[in-house]
């Protein structure tokens, strides 16, 4: 993303557990589908794509945590993802993690940054 930071949402609009807000970016050339949670305190971003089947994982717009609101949970399949790292913990996601985002929460904001690199 070459140092350009783009504002998601305000930092309010994250409540930890709670609703996540979805956006697009670029990647490898075409506009998909991501999204931001606020988890334990913390923002995390992720591509808002299964790692099983390229398939979104909300269930309703915005809703990604399981019911204990402690992981995040593919509707489609019921693969379960780490909230904090994105790591497969059960389910078809065979192992395979979450695509991570660079996110940065600041001065009231939510920005992302890029795709993560690991």
């Amino acid at each position: 993303m070459a140092g350009a930071a783009r504002l998601i949402c305000e930092s309010v609009a994250l409540q930890d557990a709670g609703r996540g807000v979805r956006f697009e970016i670029e990647y490898f050339g075409e506009n998909v589908p991501a999204f931001v949670v606020r988890h334990r305190g913390s923002v995390v971003g992720y591509l808002n794509r299964c790692s099983h089947v390229a398939s979104e994982l909300d269930w309703q717009e915005g809703l990604f945590f399981d019911a204990e609101g402690r992981d995040l949970l593919c509707s489609t399949h019921g693969a379960v993802f780490a909230a904090s790292s994105g790591q497969c913990l059960g389910g078809p996601c065979g192992g395979k993690p979450l695509t991570r985002l660079q996110v940065e929460e600041r001065n009231g904001g939510v920005y992302y940054l890029g795709v993560a690199d690991d």
